[in-house]
């Protein structure tokens, strides 16, 4: 795929605001960069930059304040630019507690069932077939659009070269458009599988600044229809894979899974979000329920040792499907959790588990 093409040969001068007390001059030799993407790369380079950054510029039509920058359009000769130095995602590392052995009775649960446990959304799980398992990523900040197939991402190249030159919008065929939609929502997907409204914003836009031909001028930010047409797409995916048994995290919103009073589609809606409890995934792949109950008990006795870290966090790993489908289905009260899972309760875990 071919670079950005520069909107402007002419060169730009700006100002970019690196903190409160430090600020450098940069030129635009070649004008400004068509995607916001190589706007964040020049600035990078020209202000020896590394990591996740965000720009913001001084808007004059709302009393010079600083705001988010979403396109390159509004970029002109003597902007000033502000960056904002963004954390990445912190990957979470599981340590083994030495918690007292409890000999509280567990209520409505199996006795034989104990062990401890943490984890954040961003546990590193065992390998599964499932796309449950497997969606381990926070949302990110700016959506990666992927590669469709090769006569989509052909067209796509041309139509780009085109709106360059002439604004001349691609219109895809029905073919284009169903490979368009299928690979975003499976990216969709890989990140949460209900998605919501401003999610769906901001994959339409990124999907519309990488191939700007897709634009739709007339509609919100030039790209609601392909919102709209995200939002269909991925209430479709899901049905997919609900009716071929794929994911067990679709299967428990469905009605049939419910209760004849709660049989509506809104009600015990189990979305998951970071850091809530009930986040659903299919357990690994080739294990049973029998077999990781046998897993915890393997994992209670190694949290006697000492220096055995690495272990402690693969089996943790491996019972985390296990430990989230049975509060979810189970409801414990937090007495039985507390008695089941004593390492979330501690500082380090209770962390580990809601940062």
């Amino acid at each position: 795929m071919c670079k950005g093409i520069m909107a402007e040969n002419t060169p730009v001068r700006l100002l970019v605001i690196l903190s409160e007390d430090s600020s450098v001059r940069m030129e635009l030799r070649k004008g400004i960069p068509n995607s916001l993407e190589e706007l964040m790369d020049e600035v990078k380079n020209a202000c020896g930059l590394e990591g996740y950054i965000r720009l913001q510029y001084k808007d004059t039509d709302f009393g010079n304040i600083f705001v988010n920058l979403t396109s390159t359009t509004v970029i002109k000769d003597l902007t000033i630019l502000k960056v904002i130095q963004l954390e990445p995602d912190s990957t979470v590392v599981l340590y083994p507690v030495d918690p007292p052995m409890s000999s509280t009775p567990l209520f409505g649960l199996d006795s034989d069932d104990s062990s401890v446990s943490a984890h954040t959304d961003d546990t590193i799980l065992l390998s599964s077939p499932s796309s449950d398992s497997l969606r381990t990523q926070q949302w990110p900040r700016v959506f990666p659009i992927p590669r469709f197939s090769y006569d989509t991402e052909c067209q796509l190249q041309r139509g780009n070269a085109e709106y360059m030159t002439s604004q001349t919008r691609l219109t895809p065929s029905s073919k284009m458009l169903s490979d368009i939609l299928e690979k975003v929502a499976e990216s969709i997907y890989a990140y949460k599988p209900y998605p919501e409204d401003s999610d769906f914003s901001d994959v339409a836009e990124a999907l519309t600044r990488k191939h700007p031909c897709l634009k739709e001028p007339g509609s919100f930010n030039e790209s609601y229809g392909w919102k709209c047409r995200m939002k269909i797409k991925m209430a479709n995916y899901r049905t997919q894979l609900k009716a071929h048994g794929t994911s067990a995290e679709l299967t428990v919103n469905s009605l049939k899974s419910k209760s004849q009073e709660d049989s509506y589609p809104a009600k015990n809606l189990k979305r998951p979000r970071r850091a809530e409890v009930n986040h659903f995934p299919s357990l690994p792949s080739g294990e049973t329920t029998g077999s990781l109950k046998q897993e915890k008990i393997s994992l209670l006795a190694e949290l006697q040792k000492r220096n055995n870290r690495q272990t402690i966090k693969e089996k943790m790993a491996k019972t985390f499907g296990y430990r989230r489908q049975e509060i979810v289905h189970k409801q414990p009260s937090i007495e039985d959790i507390m008695a089941r899972w004593p390492a979330l309760f501690q500082m380090e875990e209770i962390n580990a588990e809601f940062m």
